[in-house]
């Protein structure tokens, strides 16, 4: 990257998607007025520490399509972003900082290799979307009743052998979708989901 890069300190959007790129500098942390943050459709296999330090990054922040399996502690400080989009690395678990970014209204973490999401996941409690297509899920943790703003779960091609009933008792549900998941046994209580009106997807 060039270094005047980090010379704009006035921009509210950085878009460095589809560069190849392999590393991001520290001297990001000089874009303190940073609203959105595209890193995606490179091959960043970390990212630096930095970024957890943006105070003003609460619209998006793209990191799909690289090489990432962790994220540093620092991004638990991102307690203002809405949407995170994690989708297409190399994620086996959650990062726990995820948990701390309290705010965050869609988080996309598909077609990674997580075999399970943690308990943690309650303090999300503005979620409003989950996406987790194509990963190794076999169950979601029953903390999940406790995510109410949740309207849609994406559950696609996961390898799912139970789903907690808590589901059913999310207040605001619209939609469910479970296709091309082949190994879960019915669950009873999706029609009460039906009967209310949200799409359930099989």
């Amino acid at each position: 990257m060039p270094d005047s890069v980090w010379q704009q300190t006035e921009i509210e959007t950085l878009v460095l998607a589809d560069n190849e790129l392999t590393q991001v500098s520290g001297e990001i942390s000089r874009l303190t007025k940073l609203r959105m943050l595209d890193l995606g459709h490179n091959k960043l296999s970390y990212v630096p520490r930095e970024i957890g330090d943006l105070p003003s990054l609460t619209d998006f922040l793209y990191l799909h399509d690289n090489d990432l399996s962790s994220l540093p502690e620092s991004f638990a400080r991102l307690t203002r972003l809405r949407y995170l989009n994690l989708s297409e690395n190399a994620f086996q678990v959650l990062p726990d900082c995820v948990s701390g970014m309290s705010r965050l209204q869609e988080l996309r973490i598909s077609d990674n290799s997580l075999k399970s999401l943690p308990i943690s996941i309650e303090r999300l409690s503005h979620l409003r979307e989950l996406h987790l297509r194509n990963n190794n899920l076999s169950t979601l943790p029953d903390s999940i009743n406790l995510m109410h703003d949740l309207r849609q779960i994406d559950l696609r091609g996961n390898p799912l052998t139970y789903l907690p009933p808590a589901i059913a008792g999310l207040p605001r549900l619209e939609k469910l979708d479970l296709r091309w998941v082949t190994t879960l046994n019915e669950c009873a209580w999706i029609a009460d989901l039906e009967a209310r009106g949200c799409a359930v997807y099989r």
